[in-house]
C-alpha cells in the first residue's frame, strides 16, 4: 500500500464535501445551477483556508464530462485534475 499525505487523502473533491466554507460553496453552487458562472473568481485569504482546493473543485465542475456544474470523481477530466496531470491547471498560483 502506497503512503499518502493526510492533507491530500482527505482533501474535498466536490462541492458537497467542503466543510466550513458554506457561504462560498452556496454562492458557487448557485452560480452553476443558474448557469451564471463568472469569467473569473479570485480566492483570497490566509494560508490553509482552502483556496487551491476550491479552485480545483471549480475546475472540475467546469470541465466534468459526466455531471457538468457539479463535478464527479469518475470522468477523465476530473481524474486528471485530481492527480495534477491537466497541464493548464497544474500551476494555480497565488497573486503576490
Amino acid at each position: 500500500m502506497a503512503h499518502q499525505i493526510l492533507s491530500l487523502k482527505w482533501r474535498p473533491r466536490i462541492f458537497s464535501e467542503v466543510i466550513g466554507q458554506d457561504h462560498i460553496m452556496h454562492t458557487l453552487v448557485n452560480a452553476f445551477k443558474s448557469n451564471m458562472v463568472a469569467q473569473a473568481y479570485m480566492f483570497t485569504g490566509p494560508r490553509g483556508v482552502g483556496k487551491t482546493t476550491t479552485a480545483r473543485i471549480v475546475a472540475k465542475a467546469l470541465n466534468c464530462q459526466n455531471i457538468p456544474g457539479i463535478g464527479c470523481k469518475d470522468c477523465t477530466n476530473c481524474n486528471e485534475i485530481s492527480v495534477y496531470f491537466l497541464s493548464c491547471l497544474l500551476n494555480i498560483l497565488p497573486i503576490l
